[in-house]
């Protein structure tokens, strides 16, 4: 099996390509199956953000692209900054566009967004949202059901009040 060591940010283009929904593209080593079919063993130092666009490189130096996978998301419409402050004040993951804020589908975030006048549509689409407060990382639900080690913004205290 061969293996990727390096990841390489916005470099992606030529060769094939692994598509990955949003909650499998913050890695650091596992096992993956390219457009091909291959699979290969993604083997990073540390965990990292794979991006639409970035590249894996592989031992023999032939470049995995990576892309972003269409997933079932929800799309907002309406006063953008105040529909942006409450869901970040969830820490969800938002991808925040000119006229439109999208999220990951929850009836119960739906519910209160609705309630707060914001026009809402469920669509399919890849999902790449807004990194962490700090430049790098991911934003995270409040479950924190995630592992410290493989998050960089663990160190990171925050209230929930």
């Amino acid at each position: 099996m061969r293996r990727a060591a390096r990841h390489l940010p916005g470099e992606g283009g030529a060769g094939d390509s692994l598509l990955l929904p949003y909650h499998d593209r913050y890695r650091r080593r596992g096992v993956l199956t390219l457009g091909s079919g291959e699979a290969i063993l993604l083997d990073l130092a540390e965990a990292a953000e794979l991006c639409d666009g970035d590249a894996l490189e592989l031992e023999d130096g032939d470049r995995i692209t990576v892309r972003a996978a269409a997933e079932p998301l929800t799309e907002v419409r309406g006063d953008l900054a105040r529909l942006a402050w409450h869901i970040g004040n969830r820490h969800t993951p938002c991808e925040v566009g000119a006229d439109r804020l999208r999220i990951q589908r929850d009836h119960v975030l739906e519910a209160m967004l609705a309630g707060l006048g914001a026009e809402i549509a469920h669509i399919e689409a890849p999902f790449q949202p807004e990194g962490g407060a700090y430049g790098h990382g991911r934003t995270h639900g409040h479950a924190h059901a995630h592992d410290p080690d493989d998050d960089p913004n663990a160190h990171i205290p925050h209230r929930h009040g």
